[in-house]
């Protein structure tokens, strides 16, 4: 009862770190309810069916489970006439998918799923898709169409494939997406079987057929059913979500940081100001114990309360964040927030967990408050830095240079996590040791005005000097603001300098066919560009003995990665493979040893290791002949073809563009910059207004905890007009010394970032800052800064006179 009537009676006090907690949980309960909405769903083309049958999973080079291996023609024929003969069973259906797009015009029809647009006609009845018009496909080269291309029974059709254009008859429409051969031509686009889907009868029990699958399957792979069917989803499908998820794990990642940071700061704060409370209380007998319980009680309630409203926030802002999601096209078609119970009750318990953990540190000294301290001013113990804080504050200071360090050793795909961590690394030790400079610095940016004759600057400089961890606490969601604003806005602004320059430098003087509205380059493109780089990627496994490469051991046993054909004849030796430092180390091999392989097709090749190479992402990790990848993957699309300068590129297949190192290099960037910059400029927003809010919240309870203060100036002759300047200048100077620190502690891994990059692109990239943004998160700082201060203390002027 105690805990709740301090609660009500203070609740001004409490007020900003209610607010901040609010904000907290309102954000990464916002991003949870997004990412539980994102998880994969059933595609509509499985709708039909009951249960799926899938071959085993195999491992990446890390040991995560990964792609399924494909069974071979052989392996799934007894599969699937024992999934056939399952009672309930109506229809046993090999799943196939490969690449198939329409030229219409001489341009291909825009189709994201194109990849995987072509099926065998079998694939129709999983939907199920019914025939509008015509009859089901027979001969090699016929066709069925979804009704919506337009294109009418007996027509021709030009249809792009893997080996390039084609002409097909159209015998039939269909009341869904997708391009329906026959099941032998869709069997000789994809020879692998990935799937085989079960069409139950209807009223058959579903428990009982997947029981009875699983039996004939044994040990050969999986039977999936409900939910678990979603498992299969289009790759461009899989791809947006990937980067969907991975923005919103930024923006919760940002957000529990800046949660905690501020919600941390400001409980110190708010204990601090209690000392003569905490004081009078221990005068009347209260114990440390009983103190330290007080304060983390009080702190629990403020988060629950806090907690509750954010995620009714929370909920209420998760469909704004799926429409921008939606404009930035990285959100899976047709995505519905539900929200469930998991992620409130998650974003709830960080919100308490974080107000409680703050408040303990908090409690800690506090609970060391003597009974004398009632009869001291409330900031008198907040001079100078403990031990524990020298010791904490280096230590973390010395972890955020080492970080930043390895960002510039980091790989490409880790190197902006690692300056995100070290900045937040560096943001913890400035917060932590700024009580100890805060003092000297106040000296010296006040010294210019002691001259003037003005109390202000006498007054200001004495609190900073009096009072430095209050200050500190003050600082520090200014130093997050401004870090992270300028952290992200200088990742931003180097890589778009560093990453078109260093390509153009390593495709310099080639041209560059790439595919334009198209998923990638087909053999025709290739015939047509017979000289140059022409890389064939594939997904094969590289097995660990002969007994693997039969199909007699489980797909666990098999490492998944990437394989590139190459016809560089230095790199494409019959029956060798050329394998990466890297790649070669993790696979345990060795030149000279020799290695199965297994493809898309379900049959195994056994190679030799000709040469084991310094690591080249030009080249490739994995690399053998071309001929073999596309003898065992006729579904595989070519990458970028470069055609070196003494050559001539062509063009002229549909689907097609040529580009030279410059534009190719900006047109890659540009691919992935609007992303970036969308990203980078969310985060900037979620951490400058996040930390705007506490910077005014602060700001705001530090000027309520001064109302005796301004009393006393007042009652010594000080008019309303100068207690008010003397608050504007305290709070930009606040904000100045936290604007510096947060640009201070950005350089580091900015620079460390830059330094890779020079490495990564072979070529000299400086720091580069966005002054605009910089500019703009000071400014709107300390306007929001200085309008609390000043509300807030013009109030307390106003009550005093009343």
């Amino acid at each position: 009862m105690l805990i709740l009537a301090n609660v009500r009676e203070r609740w001004s006090g409490f007020l900003g770190a209610f607010v901040a907690v609010l904000v907290g949980v309102a954000l990464i309960s916002t991003t949870l309810v997004i990412y539980d909405s994102a998880r994969p769903k059933v595609q509509p083309r499985y709708d039909g069916t009951t249960a799926l049958a899938l071959p085993h999973k195999a491992v990446d080079a890390d040991g995560s489970p990964e792609d399924r291996m494909p069974w071979s023609k052989a392996e799934a024929e007894p599969l699937l006439a024992g999934l056939d003969k399952v009672p309930g069973v109506a229809d046993a259906v090999v799943d196939r998918s490969f690449y198939a797009q329409a030229i219409k015009g001489g341009k291909p029809v825009t189709d994201e799923g194109a990849l995987e647009s072509g099926h065998g006609w079998s694939s129709a009845r999983m939907a199920p898709y019914k025939l509008v018009s015509g009859r089901a496909p027979s001969a090699s080269n016929e066709v069925v169409v979804d009704r919506a291309l337009g294109a009418a029974v007996g027509s021709g059709l030009t249809v792009n494939l893997t080996e390039g254009r084609r002409q097909f008859t159209v015998v039939g429409t269909v009341d869904g997406p997708g391009y329906y051969f026959s099941e032998a031509f869709a069997a000789r686009q994809q020879p692998g079987v990935g799937a085989i889907a079960l069409v139950a009868d209807k009223g058959a029990d579903t428990g009982a057929l997947v029981t009875a699958a699983k039996k004939v399957l044994g040990d050969k792979g999986d039977v999936v059913s409900g939910d678990g069917r979603s498992e299969l989803q289009p790759q461009y499908i899989e791809h947006k979500r990937f980067l969907g998820v991975q923005l919103i794990s930024a923006m919760a990642i940002l957000g529990l940081f800046t949660t905690v940071f501020v919600v941390a700061s400001m409980l110190v704060l708010a204990t601090g100001m209690r000392r003569r409370e905490i004081g009078l209380l221990r005068t009347i007998g209260a114990a440390p114990q009983q103190v330290k319980r007080m304060i983390i009680g009080e702190a629990a309630v403020v988060g629950l309360l806090g907690s509750i409203a954010g995620c009714v926030a929370g909920v209420v802002a998760a469909p704004v964040l799926r429409n921008i999601l939606e404009n930035l096209d990285v959100a899976p078609p047709g995505m519905e927030v539900t929200v469930a119970a998991w992620p409130l009750l998650t974003a709830s318990l960080i919100g308490v967990g974080v107000s409680v953990i703050g408040a303990w540190t908090a409690g800690r000294k506090a609970a060391r408050v003597a009974p004398i301290e009632a009869l001291l001013d409330s900031r008198s113990a907040n001079q100078g830095m403990g031990r524990g804080r020298w010791m904490a504050g280096l230590a973390v200071l010395g972890a955020g240079v080492l970080l930043a360090i390895g960002t510039a050793t980091s790989s490409a795909d880790n190197r902006i996590n690692m300056a995100i961590f070290a900045t937040m690394t560096l943001i913890v030790a400035a917060a932590l040791l700024t009580p100890a400079f805060i003092g000297p610095v106040g000296r010296f940016l006040t010294a210019p005005f002691q001259r003037s004759g003005s109390a202000g600057p006498v007054l200001i400089r004495a609190e900073l000097v009096a009072n430095p961890r209050r200050a500190a606490s003050l600082v520090a969601p200014v130093i997050a603001a401004v870090g992270f604003a300028v952290l992200l806005s200088g990742m931003v602004e180097t890589m778009r300098v560093a990453y078109p320059a260093g390509e153009a430098l390593k495709v310099s003087g080639q041209t560059i066919v790439t595919p334009d509205g198209t998923p990638g380059n087909t053999d025709e493109v290739v015939a047509a560009n017979p000289v140059g780089k022409a890389a064939l990627p594939t997904r094969a496994f590289v097995l660990k003995d002969a007994k693997a490469a039969k199909g007699t051991e489980q797909a666990g046993n098999a490492t998944v990665l990437d394989v590139l054909g190459s016809r560089d004849p230095r790199w494409s030796k019959p029956g060798e493979a050329v394998l990466g430092e890297r790649t070669a180390k993790k696979l345990g091999l060795a030149k000279g040893e020799e290695v199965p392989v297994r493809f898309a097709d379900g049959t195994a090749v056994t190679l030799r290791v000709g040469s084991v190479l310094p690591d080249d992402p030009a080249r490739g990790d994995f690399v053998v002949p071309r001929d073999l990848v596309r003898a065992h993957d006729p579904a595989a699309l070519t990458d970028d073809i470069f055609v070196p300068g003494n050559a001539k590129a062509s063009g002229a297949v549909p689907g097609t563009a040529l580009h030279d190192a410059a534009e190719y290099a900006l047109a890659d960037y540009q691919t992935d910059a609007k992303l970036t910059d969308s990203l980078a400029m969310m985060l900037i927003v979620i951490a400058v207004g996040y930390s705007v809010i506490a910077v005014a919240n602060s700001m705001a309870m530090a000027a309520h905890g001064r109302r005796r203060d301004f009393g006393v100036m007042k009652s010594a002759g000080g008019t309303v007009g100068q207690l008010l300047l003397v608050s504007v200048g305290e709070t930009s100077l606040v904000i100045v010394i936290g604007a510096a620190l947060g640009i201070l502690v950005t350089l580091p891994p900015l620079a460390g970032m830059a330094s890779g990059l020079s490495q990564a692109t072979s070529s000299d990239v400086s720091l580069h800052l966005s002054t605009g943004t910089l500019t703009t998160a000071v400014l709107g700082t300390l306007v929001a800064a200085v309008l609390a201060g000043l509300a807030v203390t013009a109030k307390t002027l106003r009550r005093q006179a009343v």
